[in-house]
């Protein structure tokens, strides 16, 4: 009996996603909830997990190639003479594994990775490589054989795809441990293939440098340009960008503070052994002061409600933070931040920081946020006019730390300075009490002390 699965709802209303790799190809046999394949939304690279049991029989799409939500994907052949509970059914046959649609899982535990055939090995081959490790590769000759897949992130996957590289030759170097970009870019390098992409830096990050070539595609001898499709991370940052500048009136205003003090507390924190298990950096700190100051302005932690005629006070704070990543840029929420303390700011923005390098961020940690945080001094740029994410009051961008000349307690000293640039809808907020959350930030980081003052 035949059973047709559509891409469900991915999460947020998405409307379309794109195939990176399949995982399974016609003929094979698949269980219940083994991973069909990866696909790129619009904010994350999510596996699709089989809601059926039985063998594939037609894949609709392929990889590069985007679906919309709805649309064939893929066809089974399944056991039984009766039709399969529809991919919606709310019925007990049924129970959502992704939203939208898929089967009850069975068992508490992960599904196991999926053993592939030696024979889909890439164009880049490496025999050394192969006959030295006998239990992670097989010669391509023996197209029967089957192999486990390497363990990685999607991102990896597709960078090695890009490159042309067999994961299966890097594992062997590797060993069994989970493969990274730079394991990736290693082997490329050892084995005379040039890389097509620079990874960009998330959060805390710095940015390497980077040229035009590394950045994009290298383009073919004698071509004088290079097009690249415009697709996932990008194009609904570019459509929610666009949406932002010409729906809310956008005011930018810049403070320069000292945090000297900031900088100090940072320092004495660190040589503290009870402290040494968190990692407390100067976002860490602005995060603190941000939620602080958003507690004394209400107007920056809210939404206009257009349709409603109304304007959406939020009495909690989910805080976005903006990272770039090889797939673009993304701006996954801490939530009930203002609940946290100090280290547990800095452990929620260590394992965002980690979630969104791996390429592992969910569509709902990228959902909702009532205020947005941008560190662009990582980048070593000390101000700029942020784009309000859709939704949002308010945005703020970090500048670089720098030291230089500032006047102190009368005289001129070497201080360590930092601009604070706010972006904020004049909707909502009125200039002054924009001005008012700037100036709460910037005496949290000026003095840290005055943290006790607020409420």
């Amino acid at each position: 009996m035949n059973a047709e699965f559509r891409l469900p709802d991915l999460g947020e209303g998405l409307t379309e996603a794109e195939v990176v790799q399949w995982l399974v190809a016609p003929g094979d046999a698949v269980t219940l909830n083994q991973t069909l394949a990866e696909v790129e939304t619009a904010k994350a690279v999510v596996e699709l997990p089989s809601p059926y049991e039985g063998t594939v029989a037609t894949l609709h799409a392929e990889a590069g190639q985007t679906v919309a939500v709805g649309a064939p994907l893929i066809d089974f052949d399944v056991e039984g003479d009766d039709e399969p509970a529809p991919q919606d059914d709310a019925g007990e046959k049924a129970q959502p594994n992704l939203v939208g649609y898929g089967a009850a899982p069975t068992s508490a535990g992960r599904p196991g990775r999926r053993a592939r055939r030696a024979g889909a090995a890439s164009a880049v081959s490496d025999t050394a490589v192969l006959e030295a490790a006998p239990h992670d590769a097989t010669p391509a000759a023996s197209t029967d054989t089957v192999i486990e897949r390497p363990r990685s992130t999607p991102p990896v996957r597709a960078h090695a795809k890009r490159l042309g590289i067999d994961l299966v030759l890097v594992a062997a170097e590797v060993g069994d441990r989970l493969i990274t970009r730079n394991d990736v870019d290693a082997y490329a390098e050892r084995v005379g293939v040039v890389s097509a992409a620079v990874t960009a830096p998330a959060l805390g990050e710095p940015a390497a440098p980077a040229t035009p070539a590394a950045l994009f595609a290298v383009a073919q001898e004698g071509e004088r340009e290079t097009r690249i499709p415009i697709r996932g991370v990008r194009k609904h940052t570019a459509a929610a960008m666009v949406q932002s500048a010409f729906t809310a009136p956008h005011v930018t205003v810049f403070h320069t503070v000292d945090v000297t003090a900031t900088m100090d507390l940072l320092a004495s924190l660190r040589e503290d052994r009870s402290l040494s298990e968190h990692r407390i950096g100067p976002l860490a700190v602005i995060a603190k002061a941000v939620c602080l100051a958003l507690g004394r302005t209400p107007g920056l932690n809210s939404r206009w409600d257009e349709a409603a005629g109304e304007i959406v006070q939020h009495n909690f704070v989910d805080l976005g933070i903006a990272a770039a990543t090889d797939r673009g840029l993304i701006v996954p929420n801490i939530r009930d931040a203002d609940q946290l303390s100090l280290t547990g700011l800095a452990g929620a923005l260590k394992a965002l920081a980690e979630t969104a390098r791996s390429g592992k961020t969910s569509p709902a940690e990228l959902a909702g946020g009532t205020f947005s945080i941008s560190n662009i001094g990582v980048f070593g740029v000390d101000a700029g006019t942020p784009i309000l994410p859709p939704g949002q009051s308010g945005i703020l961008a970090v500048g670089a730390v720098r030291r230089q000349p500032w006047e102190y307690r009368g005289e001129i000293a070497l201080r360590q300075m930092m601009t604070l640039s706010l972006s904020f809808d004049h909707r909502l907020v009125d200039g002054a009490e924009g001005a008012r959350f700037l100036k709460d930030v910037a005496d949290v980081l000026q003095e840290p002390g005055r943290a006790m003052l607020f409420r």
